[in-house]
């Protein structure tokens, strides 16, 4: 039925009983129509027919929120479109696509640190070690006092450029530098992850934590601490008090073996021949080395408690394995009246103490699993686990003899049996 429609018969229209639907169109504008439904419903549309010939009906609005004048000028508008070869439903669908894309990019730089960061960690925790994930836990914590990147959790992402990175470093390296240093370093980790991240890549500043902030950063000192043959006394007689056995073996073994510390620490059972006296070791070079597993230390580690697959367990620990040692061993530094010593010092003791006994730098390096820095070592040195063990047990032997420890390894029939004489 085609009228001029009007308030009234538009407020008189509906669907009669048996009916789906029915249409009454206005004759001031062409196409115009309203559809009454059988649930009652009643929407202004347009119906028209595209160049290329195709019949095309688009809805307006309901009467409610269409007066019939916004109605008129609503399918005016669209008939333009159509004339013009336009398809006003894939006009219409472009608009609402990019009003989408444009309020994901409002949420996406609205996205804070804060936000970011849960993410980064679980998305790269499978990669670390237990203290790792423990220090980027804590290095944005707020345990009484707010560790240095809880300062930048509230800031946006889009926000974090070089000036404000810089501001916040400055601050920070001023009352701690070197919790400072290290929260400059997994800051910089964290947006060089975002670069590859679909959901952050476009909204992080690649140069963030470039040259202008790193300025600010604390002058790195060339750590030199290391013991002196005439201290190895002090420290074995302190460490061996440490009540915990577990502590005690690991400190000693650390230098015994100048193993860096995660390494030793990860050691699992599997990993120790008692039998042909070899130690597996989980190596950040190569992967893995084979080093001897020397007398004394087989000693230690074979007095260890069973308690899981760790050879340094901790009942207390969440991963079941050792994780902090710094404690005792600085008491036991102190107590001896030693210099401040760390424990990657005891590695670079174990590297310096070896040339007491002459011991050839290639034969130190593959010990302590230092990747080879010349041609002849990288292809043509192949030392079987037997010379490194003649040189090892030598070592060894040098380190008890100036610590005063009476110790001397006799055989049985099942191998070799430990017997610490002191």
């Amino acid at each position: 039925m085609r009228v001029k429609l009007t308030g009234a018969k538009i407020e008189g229209f509906h669907c009669p009983a048996g009916k789906p639907a029915v249409f009454l169109w206005d004759t001031e504008v062409p196409g115009l129509g309203l559809k009454a439904s059988a649930g009652g419903a009643k929407k202004y549309i347009l119906e028209s027919r595209l160049k290329s010939g195709k019949n095309i009906r688009i809805t307006i609005g309901d009467p409610k929120s269409w007066t019939l004048d916004a109605g008129r000028m609503e399918a005016r508008r669209l008939q333009t479109q159509i004339d013009q070869g336009l398809d006003p439903r894939q006009i219409q669908k472009e608009k609402v696509a990019k009003l989408e894309v444009e309020q994901r990019d409002l949420q996406r730089k609205s996205i804070t640190l804060g936000d970011a960061w849960p993410v980064y960690v679980q998305a790269r925790r499978h990669k670390w070690g237990d203290r790792t994930l423990a220090d980027h836990e804590n290095i944005v914590a707020d345990k009484g006092t707010p560790a240095p990147l809880h300062a930048l959790l509230p800031v946006r992402l889009a926000d974090l450029t070089a000036e404000r990175v810089s501001a916040w470093l400055k601050a920070e390296a001023e009352r701690r530098p070197a919790q400072a240093a290290l929260a400059f370093r997994m800051l910089r980790a964290f947006l060089n992850w975002c670069q590859f991240q679909d959901d952050y890549q476009d909204i992080t500043s690649p140069d963030a934590c470039g040259k202008k902030g790193r300025e600010y950063l604390p002058k790195k000192q060339v750590k030199t601490d290391c013991l002196q043959r005439e201290q190895l006394a002090a420290w074995f007689r302190e460490v061996r008090k440490i009540q915990n056995p577990v502590i005690s073996a690991y400190l000693q073994s650390l230098l015994l073996t100048g193993a860096r510390r995660e390494e030793l620490a990860g050691l699992t059972w599997d990993c120790i021949d008692f039998q042909w006296n070899g130690l597996h070791i989980r190596d950040k070079v190569e992967g893995e080395r084979v080093i001897p597993l020397t007398p004394y230390v087989s000693h230690l580690l074979g007095a260890l408690p069973r308690r899981n697959e760790w050879v340094f367990s901790s009942p207390l620990a969440k991963s079941g394995r050792l994780q902090e040692p710094r404690l005792q061993h600085n008491t036991a530094v102190a107590a001896a009246g030693l210099p401040p010593l760390t424990l990657h010092g005891l590695r670079r003791s174990f590297g310096t103490l070896c040339e007491w006994v002459e011991t050839p730098a290639g034969i130190s390096a593959q010990i302590m699993g230092h990747k080879p820095s010349a041609t002849a070592e990288k292809h043509y040195r192949q030392r079987p686990l037997d010379l490194l063990r003649m040189w090892h047990t030598k070592i060894e032997a040098w380190f008890l003899e100036q610590a005063g420890i009476d110790f001397a390894p006799v055989l049985s029939q099942t191998g070799l049996k430990l017997v610490n004489t002191a």
